[in-house]
């Protein structure tokens, strides 16, 4: 998506009786559905192999999901664009072609031989759908600024972030992370692993939080008072917005260290499996409810967890608030090591201070490594002079 279409795509207001509306719908709808055709045709390489399972023994649901997606979408396409001549609705109309195209008459029922490696479009596709119908009734009910659109400036910056952490991060993970993750569970006589799984799962759990937020904590700290990391983490400071999308944007540096160092107690103290899962599970959505545009408070419950209002006042651009209420979960830490700010009004203003960070995609992934290529190439230019 070129810059000007991206731009004029990131303002297109949902207005009712203008078509926009429909025209959204038909090309969410659109693209979801070829998504989701392409991992029916492509089952082994581009969906998770735990959910696999599901797809097989539901295979006529699922499929039958995708061809009512495909109808709507076209309904609303052909609504926004032939009634009310908006073009967004004729490019709804091309996204559903597509995927009819890849869907009427060329899916079989799936054979799903092991690969080592898979995107998991699926678990973009579902998490997207789940997250959208929870998230957008919640923050158009409960929105704590309630004038902020649903489509506000960057929200296609933040779905480019959504897609590829939950697609491309798979690579880079498998890559990267996961050899050194690999060797570390299979470290021999561990005397830890044996005590840790023999306890209950939901005391797991419980550990789990202290011990990973006390690890984020620090890492999340260093992150804004190192200079070399904080380039990376200010990406995710740059929106001025906040939301359940908001969540998304990280740079891919910040990433991969984040997977990394937050999950070597996981592997190091051998939590069993199932409470590992209840953890991400609980965590990713916790992640993204703190994010979003909510006004609750939560009186008491706040100093225990954190809560929207909390991690608002991180993202805050307000200076008391800058450097502060770093733990993702536990907000004591914070209290403990005494980089608390919870003043009795919510926070209004966001974004970072003193940097202009672009807001592609593309732009933002090389922003944080421009201060030292241009170092490098000063040197160059000066010892070449020389």
């Amino acid at each position: 998506m070129t810059d000007q279409l991206r731009e004029k795509f990131e303002n297109l207001e949902l207005n009712a009786g203008l078509g926009k509306i429909s025209a959204f719908i038909s090309m969410s709808l659109g693209l979801l559905s070829i998504f989701g055709a392409l991992c029916f045709l492509f089952p082994s390489v581009l969906t998770m192999p735990e959910l696999r399972p599901l797809y097989v023994k539901h295979y006529d649901a699922f499929y039958f999901s995708l061809m009512i997606a495909i109808v709507l979408s076209v309904g609303f396409g052909a609504f926004s664009a032939i009634f009310r001549q908006n073009r967004y609705g004729f490019y709804g109309l091309c996204f559903a072609l597509v995927a009819a195209v890849l869907g009427c008459g060329l899916i079989k029922a799936p054979t799903l031989p092991n690969i080592p490696f898979y995107a998991g479009i699926d678990y973009f596709v579902l998490t997207l759908v789940i997250l959208a119908l929870v998230f957008i009734p919640l923050e158009g009910f409960f929105a704590k600024n309630p004038h902020q659109k649903i489509l506000r400036v960057g929200w296609v910056t933040d779905m480019k972030y959504f897609m590829f952490s939950h697609i491309g991060i798979q690579l880079f993970t498998f890559l990267t992370v996961m050899p050194i993750q690999y060797w570390i569970t299979h470290l021999p006589n561990n005397p830890i692993v044996p005590f840790v799984q023999a306890q209950p799962i939901w005391l797991q759990f419980i550990e789990l939080l202290i011990v990973v937020d006390f690890v984020v904590y620090w890492l999340h700290r260093a992150m804004h008072e190192v200079n070399f990391l904080w380039r990376f983490h200010a990406i995710h400071h740059s929106t001025e917005h906040m939301d359940w999308l908001a969540s998304s944007r990280l740079h891919i540096v910040e990433v991969l260290m984040t997977r990394f160092i937050a999950t070597l107690p996981i592997f190091l103290l051998g939590f069993h499996t199932s409470a590992v899962f209840a953890y991400l599970v609980f965590i990713s959505f916790h992640a993204i409810f703190i994010h979003s545009n909510v006004r609750f408070r939560f009186p008491y419950l706040r100093w225990l967890i954190a809560t929207p209002e909390f991690h608002h006042w991180h993202h805050s651009s307000e200076k008391p608030a800058i450097d502060k209420n770093y733990a993702a979960f536990i907000p004591l830490y914070d209290v403990i090591f005494k980089t608390v700010y919870m003043p009795n009004h919510l926070a209004s203003v966001y974004g970072t201070v003193g940097y202009k960070i672009p807001n592609s995609f593309v732009k933002q992934f090389a922003w944080p490594f421009k201060k030292y290529v241009k170092q490098l190439r000063n040197r160059f230019d000066h010892s070449s002079k020389s």
